[in-house]
């Protein structure tokens, strides 16, 4: 059995699903792969708390649940996360703190800090990979330290594990997707007779919208898992500036509803092929993969040299796959170790 110290930044919808998902799982983590995950350090926007023996989680959850925040913990150790970080000794932090895509922020920095020492770290949080996903992989590999993100790309979806592990000398031609399941659901509301800011405010009340909803209406939140996608799987080291990006703001329900006429219907699409990128809405025919991606679905289309064309499609209304997926990651760094 490898007990495995860990971090675990941020208290959001992601990390409270993956808490009790750590707790329901753990005895098959034990009997399958022989990992035992102890939470020796957690942190929310009040600061950072440590306890070497590790924390009850679930009486942590109580304690969010009840409106406590980890500053009325014991062990609070104050807001210098990445100082207090530097002196533990650790296996592997869960990084699922708020996204700051400008910079990549405080995470980005507590990232790099962590592979430098060998720390394996594994992301929820698309700024550091956005800013720096070439240079904390050159680190990790350095190091020895494992890296995951796989939930920034579609939560559950496995879209990035599918691409680097499974099509082994495949090469990929296109890819396409819709990745963002709250514009798939206003699309989808809109047609109904709900208005854009009833169906706007219902993605964020079920967890499922960003915080700024901008990054979802704008196209931002698809070409940002587009970029990952692009550089993680094609090699393309590219840059937000490569993707032609368009929102969805000026989709109005009478377009929506002329297009069902003709059997069509109105997606939000990423598409990388032959060296462009692109986020734009797109008239799709009912019947093809893409345009059935309905509600909370997404979906990915894969064409390829050797393994044909893939279509791979995930349902995910709440944020339970994508903690999930940060599971994933961690035991597939762990399990062979």
């Amino acid at each position: 059995m490898k007990q495995l110290k860990t971090a675990m930044l941020g208290l959001g919808s992601v990390h409270k699903n993956l808490i009790s998902i750590l707790e329901e799982k753990k005895a098959a983590l034990a009997a399958q792969y022989g990992l035992d995950f102890k939470i020796i350090a957690i942190s929310d926007s009040s600061g950072i708390a440590v306890n070497e023996d590790g924390y009850d989680m679930a009486a942590v959850l109580e304690h969010k649940k009840s409106g406590g925040r980890v500053s009325g913990l014991s062990g609070y150790q104050g807001t210098r996360q990445q100082h207090i970080l530097n002196e533990l000794a650790l296996d592997l932090i869960f990084e699922a703190t708020p996204v700051d895509l400008k910079t990549g922020g405080e995470a980005l920095d507590i990232c790099r800090s962590a592979l430098i020492r060998g720390v394996s770290v594994v992301m929820a949080n698309k700024g550091p990979v956005v800013q720096a996903l070439s240079e904390l992989e050159n680190l990790a590999e350095k190091s020895g330290a494992g890296i995951g993100y796989s939930a920034t790309v579609c939560g559950g979806l496995p879209v990035l594990n599918i691409a680097r592990r499974d099509m082994v000398c495949g090469t990929i031609t296109k890819i396409s997707g819709v990745f963002n399941g709250t514009s798939n659901f206003i699309f989808d509301a809109l047609a109904k007779g709900m208005s854009f800011d009833d169906a706007l405010r219902e993605a964020q009340n079920v967890g499922a919208a960003e915080a700024d909803p901008a990054l979802d209406i704008g196209g931002w939140d698809t070409a940002f898992k587009l970029l990952i996608i692009a550089n993680s799987v094609l090699g393309a080291d590219i840059t937000l500036d490569n993707i032609a990006v368009d929102g969805i703001e000026d989709i109005t329900a009478e377009m929506l509803i002329k297009e069902q006429e003709k059997g069509n219907i109105i997606k939000l699409v990423a598409s990388a092929e032959e060296g462009r990128y692109s986020v734009r809405p797109e008239v799709l025919p009912m019947d093809s993969f893409l345009g059935s991606c309905n509600g909370w679905e997404m979906g990915v289309e894969i064409h390829s040299d050797i393994y044909g064309i893939m279509y791979h499609k995930l349902y995910e209304k709440e944020p339970i796959p994508t903690a999930a997926s940060m599971m994933r990651d961690a035991v597939n760094i762990f399990r062979h170790r």
